[in-house]
């Protein structure tokens, strides 16, 4: 057989499966948008930058001073935990250099911060709560961080960025995710194609996608609220609550209650059931903060397909009118989902 006729070898067939990243998972979903940069990437990796350096932190937390209270309250008037403005400085820090951000809003600031506003390739609008739960670290407990990306509202992105630019609904969003430091720590974010997972290695550093297509379980067994809480919420609540407690919905469920969103949220997400914040007599309004709380975790379980609810209508459709505006969840699978809203059509 001559040299020209021998058959060309293949290389091995891998014996593990590829690895993706977030980075290469988020270059791939670019393509299905035309004339699309790579701005969106880079302006993912600000956050998946900054959510590592607060990972690595909250690694030492029982090691280096960052424990407790700093002494100062925020906007919201709660108290910061040492944590809380690290988490935030980070994300400030990281997004603030990138380009395409025109302007960050944060639930540890009053108003929104302005970035690269007035450059032609500033679009974007990030808000984030840079640590949720942070009351947790103390104990060992997990935490999270949330965020939800805009696309700016005027067409003239050489014009000077107003903060009412912020005030979209939730289904104006353009990606949505959250960060849960746990035992490991994993991001789940959607740009509106899905929903999807990725776990920190800690070994290169890099999140690796493990949960890809995340499916809302049709109904879970368990439902997550802060209970002490309950007899002070509307009547609605208190009767989906009982009726969970004694079977009457189909089966009973049982009460799992972390006290972080983005771990109740994240285990409802991949085990099923609800998760509700209802308004009390002292926050007839609800607690949660729309833009950067429920929004972003509304759109990533509706892609999941999950739905979301303030106790009146959808999440998303709610046109926000402040910045740190708070409002109800209920948050969950459809066999849930459908049970609430039928005790709450039945109210009205």
């Amino acid at each position: 057989m001559s040299e020209e006729s021998k058959p060309v070898a293949r290389p091995p067939r891998p014996t593990y499966a590829p690895i993706i990243t977030v980075q290469q998972h988020i270059l791939r979903e670019q393509r299905r948008f035309a004339g699309v940069s790579g701005e969106f990437s880079w302006l993912l990796s600000g956050i998946t930058l900054a959510t590592k350096l607060i990972e690595a932190k909250v690694r030492r937390a029982g090691l280096a001073d960052i424990l407790g209270s700093a002494g100062e309250t925020n906007v919201q008037g709660e108290v910061q935990q040492k944590l809380d403005i690290y988490a935030n400085e980070m994300l400030l820090n990281a997004l603030s250099v990138r380009e395409s951000v025109a302007m960050l809003a944060s639930e540890e600031n009053e108003q929104p911060l302005l970035a690269h506003g007035g450059s032609p390739h500033a679009k974007y609008i990030v808000v984030f709560d840079p640590l949720d739960g942070s009351s947790n670290i103390d104990v060992c407990g997990s935490v999270g961080t949330t965020f939800s990306i805009l696309r700016r509202t005027t067409t003239d992105l050489d014009s000077e960025v107003s903060a009412d630019e912020v005030l979209q609904p939730g289904s104006k969003q353009v990606a949505a995710g959250y960060v849960v430091y746990g035992p490991s720590t994993m991001l789940v974010y959607s740009a509106g194609n899905g929903a999807h997972g990725f776990t920190l290695d800690p070994a290169v550093g890099a999140f690796v996608l493990s949960h890809p297509n995340i499916r809302i379980p049709a109904y879970g067994k368990y439902y997550s609220m802060n209970e002490a809480y309950l007899d002070r919420s509307p009547a609605i609540y208190q009767e989906y609550v009982h009726r969970l407690r004694d079977g009457s919905l189909g089966r009973p469920y049982a009460s799992r209650y972390v006290g972080s969103m983005a771990s109740d949220i994240h285990r409802t997400l991949l085990k099923g059931g609800v998760f509700l914040y209802p308004p009390t007599a002292d926050h007839a309004q609800g607690k949660l903060r729309l833009l950067y709380e429920a929004n972003p975790i509304a759109f990533i379980v509706e892609q999941a397909g999950g739905s979301a609810t303030d106790g009146h209508g959808r999440i998303l459709d709610i046109q926000p009118t402040s910045i740190h505006q708070r409002t109800p969840l209920v948050v969950g699978g459809p066999d849930e989902m459908r049970a609430f809203a039928k005790i709450a059509a039945a109210a009205r």
